[in-house]
């Protein structure tokens, strides 16, 4: 590829920017690695360290794109992975597109939670595990990278299940195939080479767009697709708890905790800086388009693939999906299906087991980054190395219980759903952190009700994980109360802020030049005594319901035997 190199053009005056925050070279930054400081050397382009020259021709913005493209497009590429497939398949197999809304429904939480790491990211220099270690303690720490490195674990596996039914419907040995995937995996990341990473994760990102044509093939009706995205409503005659369950399972793989850790952490590793950030808004915007794209066509050919057979469901899982493509399009459309579902589930493997290879690394004080051979990261490329080797050994030995993972991580990703947000949000609202970039007022409102909302999901599966028979009454009654309980206390917050006297407004002249003093210089933040007892609450039902939600699901898979 075409290597557009930007060269440094005229300076800003940064006077006014306090001197130990600006992104000039040689000055103190707060990044935990070296290597998370030079030139921006991306896929398609590269911008010189210390570049400050305004962009005022479309000739020079679209170069700057180019060069920055890359974080936003990979973590939106990378949750249509497996699971996101198998979903999809499920919805659109069940209930046609009568749930597409739902995606329009997540794109603004998508958006939202996504810019707020790419802020975090490029003016603090810090990942998200280890800035939630120094700003809140060891005992807030170790249970978001506790957290994070056991549901990425379990759904790493599930990516390498989507790499065997895919190869096992292509006719591929399972054995070879799965350890050549686990290679590509391994060798893509462990060159030394962060712009040559990028490329093959581009380049497999590209191979989403073979949904498409799948799509154009079955030709789900144009009408019935429009009426899906325009008309929000559950589907008639179906069980509420079950499409509840559904919709749970949607937002569950479009809004996970690894993609905060991984964009935040590629973002920096990228040494993408605030000047530029919103042209990774932008890079944003196109993985959004693209993500909601390949599911709505997931969801499409689905429900056309099973539209006028007698006897539904038509499969259980993505390989019989596969066929059903093919029974329905062609042995052709079953092959293309089955090779993006491939690429898929591989991009979604560098992505996971990158989020925990980055989130161990940052915590533990080691060198994490792809500018870094494996030499010099020793450490950083056996946790990744190790994750990947252990997924792939699982699905290759008889008798796995495959399954019950995937459930299990289905599960779990529901119950999880307020984890990261609650850190994310307390995070974008401390001024030593994030100076000028804090969150306005507006943000805060809707990432408040995004929580909320979250909150509320997560006890109506963990009702319906132990009362499989609950009715749609009671779904509603939970609904009600959360929703009651949510009101009271944005009533609560609400007199809080009229008593206390009127907050200044946020000053964010020099904002693309600030930059988070070291963590040394910060120390810890301090909660209030409400955040603290809220973050308890939340946490203790986490853990509770995590826990409890895992010993049910293995009674309900000791029980089937």
């Amino acid at each position: 590829m075409t290597d557009l190199t930007l060269a440094p053009a005229a300076s800003i005056n940064t006077a006014s920017v306090n001197a130990a925050s600006v992104t000039d070279p040689g000055i103190k930054t707060p990044a935990l690695d070296s290597a998370h400081v030079g030139d921006i050397r991306g896929a398609l382009g590269t911008i010189k360290h210390g570049d400050t020259g305004a962009r005022t021709g479309l000739s020079a913005k679209v170069k700057t794109l180019l060069a920055i493209v890359g974080p936003g497009l990979i973590v939106m590429c990378a949750d249509n992975d497996a699971g996101a497939f198998s979903t999809y398949g499920q919805t659109g197999q069940n209930y046609g597109t009568h749930l597409l809304w739902v995606l329009l429904l997540l794109v603004p939480v998508l958006y939202v939670n996504q810019e707020m790491v790419v802020r975090l990211g490029a003016v603090t220099g810090v990942g998200h595990g280890k800035l939630i270690l120094e700003r809140f303690g060891r005992f807030w720490g170790a249970f978001s990278v506790i957290d994070l490195f056991l549901l990425n674990a379990l759904t790493l596996v599930t990516e390498f299940i989507g790499i065997t039914l895919a190869v096992g419907y292509l006719g591929l040995p399972k054995v070879p195939s799965v350890a050549a995937a686990g290679v590509v995996v391994v060798a893509a990341a462990s060159t030394g080479s962060f712009r040559r990473f990028e490329r093959v994760v581009i380049t497999l990102c590209a191979g989403t767009l073979l949904l498409i044509p799948i799509a154009l093939v079955l030709h789900p009706g144009a009408g019935q697709m429009a009426r899906g995205f325009t008309e929000p409503g559950m589907p008639g005659g179906a069980q509420m708890s079950t499409v509840m369950l559904l919709v749970i399972g949607m937002v569950g793989t479009t809004v996970a905790p690894w993609q905060l850790f991984f964009q935040q952490s590629y973002v920096i590793d990228k040494r993408i800086t605030p000047r530029f950030i919103k042209y990774e808004k932008a890079d944003l915007w196109i993985g959004i388009a693209v993500v909601v794209v390949g599911a709505a066509a997931i969801i499409g050919f689905s429900a056309a693939a099973v539209a006028g057979l007698p006897h539904a469901p038509a499969f259980s899982d993505t390989h019989g999906l596969a066929g059903a493509i093919a029974a329905k399009a062609g042995h052709v459309a079953g092959i293309l299906f089955a090779v993006a579902l491939l690429d898929c589930s591989i991009i979604g493997a560098f992505a996971v087991s990158l989020s925990t290879a980055y989130a161990i690394g940052d915590t533990l004080g080691i060198n994490h980054s792809l500018h870094r051979g494996v030499k010099q990261a020793k450490g950083f490329y056996g946790v990744y190395v190790g994750l990947i080797a252990v997924a792939a050994t699982i699905v290759l030995i008889p008798g796995s219980p495959l399954g019950l993972i995937t459930n299990g991580v289905q599960a779990m990703a529901g119950v999880l759903l307020p984890s990261a947000s609650v850190y994310l949000l307390v995070l974008c609202n401390d001024k030593q952190v994030l100076g000028p970039w804090v969150n306005g007022r507006k943000t805060n409102m809707f990432t408040s009700t995004v929580l909320g909302v979250l909150v509320t999901l997560s006890v109506v599966l963990v009702a319906a994980v132990f009362f499989p028979g609950i009715t749609a009454g009671q779904i509603t009654g939970i609904m009600t109360a959360c929703a009651a309980v949510g009101f009271g206390a944005a009533g609560y917050a609400v007199a809080a802020r009229r008593s206390r006297p009127a907050a200044a407004p946020i000053d964010r002249t020099g904002a693309q030049d600030w930059r988070m003093p070291p963590l040394a210089e910060l120390g810890r933040a301090t909660l209030a005594r409400k955040q603290k007892a809220g973050m308890g609450a939340l946490r203790l039902y986490l853990a509770v319901a995590s826990v409890l939600v895992v010993v049910k699901i293995v009674e309900l898979a000791l029980g089937g035997r």
